[in-house]
């Protein structure tokens, strides 16, 4: 599991490989991630924004953003987390994604970002 904590907010990532929604034979590769939001700071925050980079192996790279996580923006209080699982589709067998969250601190309205760390995705090698 990766993790990267940001203004007192940590998110650990775990990524799965998907293989009954993807088709290799026709270059389609699903992953699915687990993304735990943790509040170690004093402050009760929501999260407002999500904005990721995809990136394949052939170089092609996307941007993502949008509001919320999976139609939702949650309010995390000091010691509490949230927790979501999501998916992204590559080309290839291996890429990774990074980005960061868009976050208000509800005491005085202050926006902040929160990093996402960098994770790959990858298939697994099949042994014979």
């Amino acid at each position: 599991m990766l993790t990267k904590i940001t203004n007192g907010v940590k998110i650990s990532v775990e990524t799965f490989y998907q293989p009954e929604y993807s088709q290799p034979l026709n270059n389609e590769f699903m992953f699915a991630y687990r993304i735990t939001i943790s509040n170690e700071s004093e402050y009760t925050v929501k999260l407002l924004r999500r904005n990721w980079v995809v990136f394949d192996s052939n170089g092609v790279v996307r941007e993502v953003e949008g509001d919320g996580v999976v139609g939702q923006q949650p309010v995390i209080e000091p010691g509490e987390s949230h927790q979501y699982v999501s998916g992204s589709h590559l080309r290839t067998e291996m890429g990774k994604m990074k980005g960061f969250y868009t976050m208000e601190r509800l005491i005085d309205g202050k926006l902040f970002k929160v990093e996402i760390p960098e994770f790959p995705l990858l298939v697994p090698f099949k042994m014979n």
